[in-house]
């Protein structure tokens, strides 16, 4: 299963797989949903509802894309934190990445679950000022791609819809 990171939804939407010109990916991602194959966390929904916009939308009407944190994946928050506090990260990267961050949910959810993340973080692992999901991916034993390569792996077509004469 593909577990999805904000940042896929929100450059999808903002740039190349727009709801208007593109809706043939969001109806992959329904389907992708329907047969589990994509999801994402309740974290990464409430990113999305602080926009008013078309993606809040999306969001509002597709909960069930979005799953709680289960007791499973709690026991990967410890080993997780261990993690980035033994690298050099700074103190305010560390704040922003523990506790109800959406990328350290993510992580730990894909762990507890064995699912590949879909982000468009790249690693950078002698970063200090962010933790990015590539690198404590790696750490946790979790895959990660990126949308396109997601796509590929599924076997995804995103064919045109007839225009309306």
């Amino acid at each position: 299963m593909y577990l999805v990171d904000a940042n896929v939804l929100i450059e999808a939407k903002n740039r190349y797989y727009a709801f208007d010109i593109a809706p043939g990916f969001w109806d992959w991602l329904d389907q992708a949903h329907n047969d589990a194959v994509a999801c994402s966390v309740e974290a990464v929904r409430d990113e999305l509802l602080k926009g008013s916009d078309e993606l809040a939308d999306w969001a509002k009407k597709n909960t069930s894309f979005f799953r709680p944190i289960d007791q499973g994946s709690t026991q990967y928050f410890s080993a997780l934190s261990a993690w980035a506090t033994s690298r050099n990260f700074t103190p305010a990267a560390l704040s922003n990445f523990t506790g109800n961050n959406a990328n350290y949910l993510l992580i730990a959810y894909a762990r507890n679950h064995q699912h590949t993340v879909v982000t468009h973080e790249r690693s950078q692992p002698n970063a200090r000022t962010r933790v990015l999901i590539p690198d404590a991916c790696l750490a946790m034993g979790v895959s990660t791609v990126d949308t396109f390569q997601m796509l590929r792996l599924t076997g995804a077509q995103l064919d045109l819809r007839p225009r309306h004469q």
